[in-house]
């Protein structure tokens, strides 16, 4: 585990990456050797070699949980920006409630914010996605804030730990969608500092030592 830990290269698309490990995501092999696909970070987890991009948009995966709001209505499906390359259809068949024909404004209108789950993506990249499981729906109130899908990892942390420490020291609501978009929801000091927080993590993602950091600054109170 402590190798793992040790491995923090910063490289460029097409650079080889002298790791041990499977490739992973990020990475590509040839002739035996892995390259990078993103300017990112090297990050060896489990015993494969991923590359973590440092910027760029949200590229969906199947089983992730995105936070999404609804920009456009059809008879039988909403429209939901999730900061992808294509906007997601979600459709009356994949909602908790029964909604006819037409009538899709009724539970959820243009602006309104949900947490979903991406039910599939096809090999062009386009998504679909889902409220039917337990947890997803519709979040009411609350503030956004978006930040880089690649640093999603580092404000999650290992087994929670970052926003667990977050939740705890705000008594805030967050939720964050692996596209990089994190729903807050409590008083508005919890809020102010909840994202100050956010911020000091995203700038100070491929350092170590964060976690105390960050600890530090919300026993503090101040920037």
């Amino acid at each position: 585990m402590e190798e793992e830990k040790k491995v923090r290269d910063i490289v460029v698309p097409g650079e080889e990456i002298v790791a041990e490990g499977k490739p992973g995501r990020g990475v590509f092999s040839e002739g035996g050797k892995m390259y990078s696909m993103y300017l990112g970070i090297v990050d060896v987890r489990s015993g494969y070699v991923n590359v973590i991009p440092l910027s760029g948009c949200y590229i969906p995966k199947k089983g992730d949980k995105v936070i999404g709001k609804v920009i456009d209505l059809a008879p039988m499906n909403w429209v939901v920006d999730i900061n992808a390359p294509y906007y997601a259809p979600l459709h009356v068949n994949d909602v908790p409630w029964r909604v006819g024909f037409g009538d899709t404004g009724r539970f959820l209108e243009i602006g309104d914010v949900i947490l979903a789950k991406v039910s599939n993506v096809n090999e062009m990249g386009q998504v679909w996605i889902t409220l039917k499981e337990q947890g997803l729906r519709k979040l009411e109130g609350g503030h956004l804030i978006h930040i880089s899908p690649s640093k999603v990892p580092r404000v999650i942390g290992k087994g929670g730990s970052m926003i667990q420490l977050l939740k705890d020291s705000t008594n805030c609501r967050i939720y964050v969608g692996q596209n990089g978009t994190i729903w807050i929801s409590g008083e508005p000091d919890g809020i102010v500092k909840v994202i100050k927080a956010i911020r000091m993590i995203e700038r100070e993602a491929h350092t170590y030592g964060l976690t105390d950091r960050v600890k530090e600054f919300l026993e503090r109170g101040d920037e």
